[in-house]
C-alpha cells in the first residue's frame, strides 16, 4: 500500500507557479508517485509543455472548463481503474516538503480506518491556516459575507475551530481541499466530488461524505504551504460561485433541519474536550 496518484486542476495558472509544485511532487516522490495529471481547464494548451519535464505528467486539455471538481474527478476515476492505494488532490499554489509522501502513507497504513488526510497547512510566513472547521450551518457560512464583522466573528469563532489544540491528530467533520490525501477504496466508495458543484463547496461535500463512514484526520506532524487567496471576496463574479454553490450545498443537507449536522459537530466537540 505504498502507492500514489496525483491530480491538479489548472485554470490561467502561471507556468512557473505549476513548475515549482511539479519540483516539488518530484522530490518527495521516493518513488511512490505512478501518475501526476495535469488537468487544464483554461481556454488554451499553452501549460502542456509541462507534461515533458517527466514521464509521470499527463496533461490533459479541457477547455469547456468543467469546474474544479468534476475535473478532478478525471484523475480520481483513474486512480480507481488503476487501482492505486492513494490519490492526492492539490493544488497549484502548494509548497510541499520532501518527507509529506513518507509520514502521510506510513500513518494512513497503520490505520485503516482513515479516508482521508490533511497535512498541517501553513502560509509563506508559516503562520497557521485554521482550516479544520465544523459542518457549516446557513448562519456561519453567510454571516462572513453578510454581516458586520463584530457580528459574525462570534460565530466564526466556533465554527472555524480557533480555540481547539492544532497540536495534536484530530479526527475533524471538515477540511480543506487544498491538500487532501485520499484511500482510493474510500472514493470508490463514497464517490469522487459532486459534480453539482462547479466551484467552491465540492470540498465541504466530498469530507463530508467520507466522514460519515471513515476518519478524516488532520495530521499536524508534517506541514505544507499554502500561498491561500480568498479569490471570492475580490471578485464579484467568484463570488456568484460561492453563493451558488453554498445553496446548492444547503438544499443537498438541509438549510435548518439537518440533523446529521448536528450529531456529527456535537461529537467533534466532545471528543475534543475529553
Amino acid at each position: 500500500m505504498n502507492n500514489l496518484n496525483v491530480s491538479v486542476v489548472l485554470f490561467r495558472n502561471e507556468k512557473e507557479q505549476i513548475q515549482n509544485l511539479i519540483n516539488d511532487l518530484l522530490a518527495a516522490d521516493h518513488d511512490f508517485i505512478q501518475k501526476i495529471y495535469l488537468i487544464d481547464n483554461s481556454e488554451t494548451s499553452k501549460l502542456s509543455t509541462l507534461a515533458e519535464i517527466n514521464p509521470k505528467i499527463i496533461y490533459i486539455h479541457c477547455p469547456e472548463n468543467l469546474g474544479y471538481g468534476a475535473a478532478h474527478n478525471i484523475g480520481i476515476n483513474c486512480s480507481i481503474t488503476d487501482r492505486v492505494d492513494y490519490h492526492l488532490v492539490v493544488n497549484p499554489d502548494i509548497r510541499i516538503k520532501p518527507d509529506v509522501f513518507v509520514e502521510l502513507i506510513s500513518y494512513s497504513n497503520k490505520n485503516l480506518d482513515i479516508g482521508l488526510i490533511m497535512p498541517n497547512i501553513v502560509y509563506p510566513d508559516y503562520s497557521r491556516q485554521h482550516l479544520c472547521k465544523l459542518l457549516p450551518t446557513p448562519l456561519s457560512l453567510f454571516s462572513r459575507r453578510f454581516l458586520p464583522k463584530f457580528i459574525s466573528k462570534r460565530f466564526d469563532r466556533k465554527y472555524n475551530l480557533l480555540d481547539i489544540d492544532y497540536s495534536q491528530i484530530m479526527n475533524v467533520p471538515l477540511l480543506s481541499g487544498c491538500f487532501m490525501f485520499l484511500r482510493v477504496a474510500t472514493l470508490a466508495k463514497v464517490g469522487g466530488f459532486d459534480p453539482r458543484f462547479f466551484m467552491y463547496l465540492e470540498d465541504f461535500d466530498l469530507v463530508r461524505r467520507i466522514h460519515a463512514k471513515y476518519k478524516t484526520i488532520f495530521y499536524p506532524k508534517v506541514e505544507v504551504i499554502h500561498e491561500f487567496a480568498k479569490g471570492s471576496y475580490k471578485n464579484h463574479k467568484l463570488m456568484i460561485y460561492h453563493i451558488k454553490s453554498a445553496i446548492a450545498y444547503f438544499n443537498k443537507y438541509g438549510w435548518l433541519f439537518d440533523s446529521e449536522r448536528r450529531q456529527i459537530n456535537k461529537q467533534f466537540l466532545k471528543n475534543i474536550e475529553k
